[in-house]
Formats: structure tokens, sequence, C-alpha cells
């Protein structure tokens, strides 16, 4: 079971058009050659190699990684994935979109990333417990309510995070509640954290139809990824009036023109964890979810879904990025030039940045919020970044994913400039 990492080109592009979209930005901004070079490479990299006790008693070896990217705008954030396909580029690219989402929602926050190389499928709960504290002890020098506050990512969740919290608490000698974000209500976490990525999400889909004179109520909705953000931004699609005509998972794909019942998909994709066999839908290929006739598409799975291949097919005027990086740059290069409204994804998935920023205000002042107070401010945020990279748009005529580049990165650049380089 000893996991080694990966070297696939896919996960490579990733950081490669993380670099190319910076490059992008930085023309445009007319950025000091010199504030380009220190943006466009992580601050600090860390990769540990560590053994795990495995229920059988045997000791598997395992590859972590965590980088920063950029702190000068505050501590770093940024997830926790465990995936057999992660690699230290990935985690690069990664740490460099979290600052960028930092910078355009207004959040005092860097950019960070880490993950483990393993198949999660194959751990036992001990063993994922086991090798999440091994990590944790690693990566510890790195991260703190101060320094760098990890969050739940792909294979991840609340459960992860109450250990990585525990176990740097027990080497401190006292309860750091602050450490992470993502952690159960009952250990320090905030309301509305699991529909954070979704409400964010939607809002920018709301914005993106008035601006683009579609009319929500009534739209086709095709969601690519149903597991958690896709099928609860489902939800709140179906609550505004929408029709969700065709859903897929990372296997299975159904289709249903008239509608599908959304609250029956969530609960027989909860029920199942698949969409397969779903009632009242047909099966469909999975590659075929992308041509759907529809006017809104969602590609909330991983990355490098829209290639160049499917963006040729695609027929959504709106095309809405709810997962990290997931258009490559040739598929993002087809859409822009056929007209299609893509929402990026530095934008569209920030939600969970900004609630994981109201779950560590929470810790650090021991005072917690309601659901009301959490959705209000969120919605106010989102609102607020979505209007400033459209106006940006507007003022130089450039497309959704190169206003938020141009505003996100000139904020980073800003504040690293005032702050000087020391010594």
């Amino acid at each position: 079971m000893t996991s080694t990492p990966s070297h696939a080109d896919a996960s490579d592009n990733v950081w490669q058009q993380a670099q190319h979209d910076l490059d992008v930005a930085a023309e445009r901004l007319k950025l000091d050659s010199g504030m380009h070079r220190v943006l466009r490479v992580p601050r600090r990299e860390l990769e540990v190699h560590f053994p795990t006790t495995m229920d059988d008693g045997s000791e598997e070896v395992f590859t972590g990684y965590r980088v920063h990217h950029n702190l000068n705008r505050g501590p770093a954030t940024g997830g926790v994935r465990y995936s057999s396909d992660l690699t230290l580029d990935l985690v690069r690219a990664y740490a460099m979109l979290n600052s960028w989402k930092a910078a355009l929602v207004h959040i005092p926050y860097g950019g960070a990333m880490g993950g483990v190389v393993v198949n999660r499928r194959k751990l036992s709960a001990r063993e994922r417990e086991g090798l999440t504290r091994r990590y944790t002890a690693e990566i510890s020098s790195m991260i703190g309510p101060d320094r760098d506050i990890p969050s739940p990512d792909v294979n991840t969740g609340s459960q992860t995070m109450a250990w990585i919290m525990d176990t740097i608490s027990m080497h401190r000698g006292y309860t750091v509640s602050g450490v992470v974000t993502g952690k159960p209500m009952a250990v320090g976490g905030t309301r509305g954290r699991r529909e954070s990525t979704s409400r964010g999400a939607f809002r920018c889909i709301v914005a993106a139809a008035t601006e683009s004179g579609l009319s929500l109520p009534g739209a086709r909705v095709a969601i690519q990824g149903f597991g958690r953000v896709g099928s609860i931004l489902a939800q709140l699609l179906d609550e505004a009036g929408a029709r969700v005509v065709a859903i897929a998972d990372d296997r299975h794909a159904v289709a249903n023109p008239a509608g599908v019942p959304v609250d029956a998909a969530v609960d027989h994709m909860r029920r199942r964890d698949s969409v397969a066999e779903m009632p009242d839908a047909e099966p469909v290929e999975r590659a075929d979810l992308f041509g759907v006739d529809c006017d809104v598409l969602v590609s909330a799975g991983v990355q490098n879904q829209i290639t160049a291949e499917v963006a040729s097919g695609i027929r959504a005027r709106i095309v809405v990025e709810a997962a990290n990086s997931p258009t490559t740059l040739d598929g993002y290069a087809i859409l822009r030039d056929r007209g299609v409204t893509v929402i990026p994804d530095i934008l569209c998935t920030a939600g969970a940045m900004v609630l994981g920023y109201f779950e560590w205000v929470q810790d650090m002042q021991s005072f917690f919020w309601s659901e009301a107070e959490v959705v209000s401010q969120l919605n106010r945020i989102m609102d607020d970044a979505y209007a400033g990279i459209s106006a940006m748009s507007r003022e130089r005529k450039v497309d959704l994913r190169g206003a938020a580049m141009m505003v996100a990165v000139g904020r980073v650049a800003e504040a690293t400039a005032l702050r000087g380089l020391y010594p």
C-alpha cells in the first residue's frame, strides 16, 4: 500500500496554468518584473516522508506536502487533500490560487495548500487517524493560528480537522482551536460551513445571470460533480426556480429535460454514493453531460474536466467553475472565443475561504455567530467581490477571469511592496 507521488501531466498542467494566469495579469497590470518573479514562486515548500502503522501491524511510508505561497496579507490558509494523484506542482498551484482567492474577497490571509499522496478509500478509520496525526506532526512547524490555518479539501473533512487540531493541542499542552477551520461544531466549528462553497457559487450565478439577461427561474442547469458542493448548489438553484436537467458524479450521469427531482436526487446520492439508477432520470454517458442543452453548466468535480474537446461541445451560456482549475488552458480559450461567460474558480469557490475566516475569527474571540449572521455576511462579501470584478472587466475590457486575476494580483502585489524586503 506504499504510496509514491504521481507525476501525471494533468496535475503538472495546473501549476503551469496558474503561472500563466499570473503572467497575463502581471502584463496587464504592468507589474514590476521583480515583483512578478516574487509572486511567481511559493515562499516555502515542505515535503515529508513518514511511516504509519497499518491495521495488520505493518508500516507503510507516505509522502506529504505543505506549501506557503505568499504571507504578506496575513497568515496562510488552504486545504489538506488526500489523493493518490497529488503532486507537489498541484499543491503549489492551489497555494497560489488561495493567495488570489483571499485577496479577491478582502480576507486578510495568504495562500497555502497541502496533503498526502494516498488512496483514502483503502484506509480504515483508524489508519486515517494515524496518518493524519503523523502528517500533522511532520508539518507542525509550519501551521498555527497565526501562521497557517489548514482547512478541508478533497477526501478530508471535519473529522480530519478535529484530529489535526487535537494533535497540535497535545503538543502545545492546551487547546488551540484556531489552528484549523472546518471543524465540527462541538470543538469550535462555525455554522454555515458545509454550505459555504455552494452559497458563494450561487451568489456568483445570480449576479452573472442578471448581467447576461438570463432569468434564473426556469433556467436549465447541468451539474458535473454531485458531491457536497454540487448537490447543495443544485438545491439552492432548485429553490430559486432553476431546472436541473442533468447531473453527473465521477462515474455516471443522468438527465431529464423536464427536470431531475433535486431533493430525491440528493437523497439517492446520499444513500448509494452514485447517481446510477436514479429514479425519474435517464442514464447518459458521463462525457455527454457537458454537451447537454442548458443555460448554465456547473463543473463542481476535480481539475481539468473541461478540455478543448469538451469546451467545443458545450452549449451553455454560463460556465460555473465551482471546483479548483476545472478548465484547461486550451478549453478556456475556446470558451472565451465563443463568448461563453466563465465564472472563474478563484471567485466561485471562495465561499469556503470566507467561512474559514469567519470560523477563525470566532475561535480567536471565543464568540460565535448565528447562522443568519454568517449567511448575511457571506452574501455581502461575495456580492461585493463579484461587483468589483465586473467593474474591472468593463473598465479594462477583459473577461471575468482576467479581471479577477488583475484585482487579486494587484492587491497581493500592493501588500508585498508596502512591506518591502527584509533585511
